[in-house]
């Protein structure tokens, strides 16, 4: 995706924006409230779906060590709790080599 992110049993809790300007944290919609509430200079939803589901932006340059590490800290344990994802199962497709092979010549 074009920025570093920090993952937990394979599941994303934080990004480094590639502005560097921001961060993302994965809270609950109950903690980003929370967080926006205490530290609204420093804590937004991010954009559409994401952001209501608790994506939330950091703005580091204002966010002090304290809080950021607390959101930190509540993102990793909202995804250690989650467990690994789901294994998707997926259809592969045939070489094309043998996709050939298989159709009859055109006429």
């Amino acid at each position: 995706m074009g920025h570093p992110d920090f993952r937990v049993n394979g599941r994303i809790f934080a990004t480094l924006h590639a502005d560097n300007q921001y961060g993302m944290v994965a809270l609950t919609a109950e903690q980003q409230q929370t967080f926006m509430e205490d530290y609204p200079a420093a804590f937004s939803p991010e954009a559409g779906a994401w952001g209501r589901q608790g994506c939330t932006a950091v703005r580091l340059e204002v966010v002090d060590d304290d809080a950021l590490g607390e959101a930190l800290t509540l993102a990793w344990r909202n995804g250690a709790a989650k467990g690994p994802p789901a294994r998707r199962t997926v259809k592969r497709a045939r070489p094309a080599a043998k996709a050939a092979r298989r159709r009859p010549p055109r006429q």
